[in-house]
């Protein structure tokens, strides 16, 4: 067992954004939390060499994935309606865990929804909060929050070779290290490295292409103005349904 301190007031730290590789500790480091609230609320002894615990009205907990095949709820409907419970019966006085959101959806999808969910409890329920993510971007949140505080799990790389090290450090991580847990998951070798080589792909191409989608839409924006100028200025009423037609025809021949 690795031991890590836990702070979080309802004034400086009360929302910590938690990164870092899989299997490197997030969600034991976030259910320890909950954990020893409970108990020192309950009057129970709890293992730490001291506490000071704010009193809560409930604990929130949205971890785990599964689906309910009874009642015809997908893996991420069930993830959205623990989400709304949270945000509609959350108070300002309750303590918040969360586990992943939005990794049931597209990455967009889910990143935007993770975001929003983030800034709702920010700006109106105001609970302390742990949220382990995958989506590091989140991070920034740190930026515009001055009570959101980056943590990540420590991690010791050396060559080909990682150790979980199960440490919570304050700061944010700049990997995930999931082929590597794929790796010791037994994955193939074969299916590895090939993994690693579409990763490596996917960073050296992934900033071109976000320069491209921006870039397109401004050369189309440009060109819009004039071909709705010219509709505009169209005068329908002196003009006979031959001259309509060959007009379209016309503009049809300028834009392709």
């Amino acid at each position: 067992f690795v031991p890590n301190d836990i702070h979080i007031d309802c004034d400086n730290t009360s929302f910590g954004i938690i990164t870092g590789p899989n299997m490197g500790g997030k969600s034991t480091y976030m259910r320890q939390a909950a954990h020893l609230v409970l108990m020192g609320q309950m009057g129970s002894f709890i293992p730490a060499k001291e506490a000071t615990i704010g009193v809560v009205d409930k604990i929130f907990t949205r971890v785990g994935a599964s689906d309910d095949l009874a009642a015809g709820q997908s893996t991420f409907m069930l993830e959205m309606v623990e989400v709304a419970n949270i945000l509609n019966n959350a108070t300002e006085r309750s303590l918040i865990i969360l586990d992943e959101i939005g990794r049931g959806t597209s990455t967009y999808d889910g990143l935007s929804i993770a975001k929003a969910v983030s800034e709702y409890i920010l700006s109106n329920i105001k609970a302390r909060t742990l949220f382990a993510t995958h989506y590091h971007e989140l991070t920034t949140l740190a930026e515009e929050y001055p009570n959101v505080v980056n943590l990540s799990v420590s991690v010791k790389e050396t060559g080909d070779t990682v150790v979980f090290l199960k440490k919570v450090l304050p700061g944010k991580a700049d990997k995930s290290y999931g082929i590597h847990v794929a790796k010791l998951a037994g994955i193939p070798m074969q299916v590895i490295n090939r993994a690693n080589e579409i990763l490596n792909e996917l960073e050296v191409t992934q900033e071109p292409e976000q320069k491209n989608q921006v870039f397109q839409p401004n050369l189309f924006q440009e060109e819009l103005p004039t071909f709705i100028q010219e509709l505009k200025e169209l005068n329908l009423d002196n003009m006979t349904p031959l001259e309509a037609l060959s007009y379209l025809y016309k503009l049809k021949k300028e834009i392709s």
